[in-house]
């Protein structure tokens, strides 16, 4: 297959949009449609469903994109390996995470990392715990560090540990002595809430439904930071992960409490490679010391 046709197949499949890959590619939508149309006489059946509002891959087009991301992929990858023999380069990791571990976690483990291996480039990009699935489906991250309720397919995951839902509150509240709280515990109290394309707002409001019970949120927000701050400063009771606040609670005088609830114990933290990729040795390092982090955190 050629490989120039094989380039504008993946822009479609990743944009879902022939205009998009266009602006993307820098090339007309006509020449992208022709190696299209040539790679599906190619395999001999359509690569994408054409719907009104873009272009959905096939059950064909899904098994061809899985291939080449993990071809190019791969193909970067051996080429950062070959440049490494001859200099002191070596390759880029790419790292898509979610909020909670950019914060702390992340710039400590790849500040550890640079010690033994000061070669290594790095780029993180923060994003909501979809879109770092999405980023290393797509190819456009090594790894993904990411809060999940589900399994893709399409995604390896390297480690996974529980990550439970706790409510957030100053040392002085109320329910601070208690060593769990319920859903309903918290509805007297002014509540501010994550977004609703965070995992944790979603399993909130989940439960919350199957309880019967209505929340007004106070603030509502996409970022925990800022929760975590209007918590310290209002009172109100806000939802996080210990991961988000563990070396932020002594200093900000504020306590997590378990919320007892089979609901809000389903999410996981995963880490997250693309399924049958051949990761290189710099990026297998690298995810043995984000395993080693995560199992020692508490």
């Amino acid at each position: 297959m050629h490989s120039v046709a094989l380039r504008y197949f993946l822009a479609v499949a990743n944009t879902g949009s022939l205009s998009e890959a266009s602006e993307r590619l820098h090339v007309t939508i006509s020449a992208i449609s022709r190696q299209i149309a040539k790679l599906e006489d190619e395999v001999g059946y359509p690569l994408f469903e054409r719907q009104p509002r873009g272009m959905a891959l096939s059950k064909a087009g899904e098994l061809l994109a899985a291939h080449v991301r993990r071809t190019l992929l791969e193909g970067e990858q051996v080429l950062d390996e070959i440049k490494a023999l001859a200099s002191f380069d070596r390759s880029t990791i790419r790292i898509a995470s979610s909020e909670a571990f950019a914060r702390d976690m992340l710039p400590h483990v790849v500040a550890r990392f640079l010690e033994k291996s000061p070669g290594t480039r790095f780029e993180l990009t923060v994003t909501a715990p979809q879109d770092v699935t999405l980023r290393v489906r797509n190819g456009d991250a090594d790894i993904g560090l990411t809060f999940s309720v589900a399994r893709d397919p399409e995604i390896r995951v390297e480690y996974a540990r529980s990550a439970p839902i706790y409510a957030l509150m100053q040392r002085t509240h109320e329910l601070a002595a208690r060593s769990s709280v319920s859903p309903a515990d918290l509805q007297p109290f002014p509540i501010a809430l994550l977004d609703r394309s965070t995992t944790i707002r979603q399993m909130f409001d989940v439960t919350s439904s199957l309880e019967g019970l209505l929340f007004d949120p106070v603030l509502t927000c996409n970022n925990s930071s800022t929760l975590c701050v209007f918590t310290q400063m209002s009172g109100a009771v806000s939802l996080t992960s210990r991961f988000t606040v563990r070396a932020r609670l002594e200093q900000d005088g504020l306590v997590a409490i378990p919320i007892d609830h089979p609901g809000m114990t389903l999410r996981s933290v995963q880490i997250q490679t693309l399924s049958g990729r051949m990761l290189s040795a710099v990026l297998k390092e690298f995810v043995l010391q984000l395993i080693a982090q995560l199992q020692n955190e508490s």
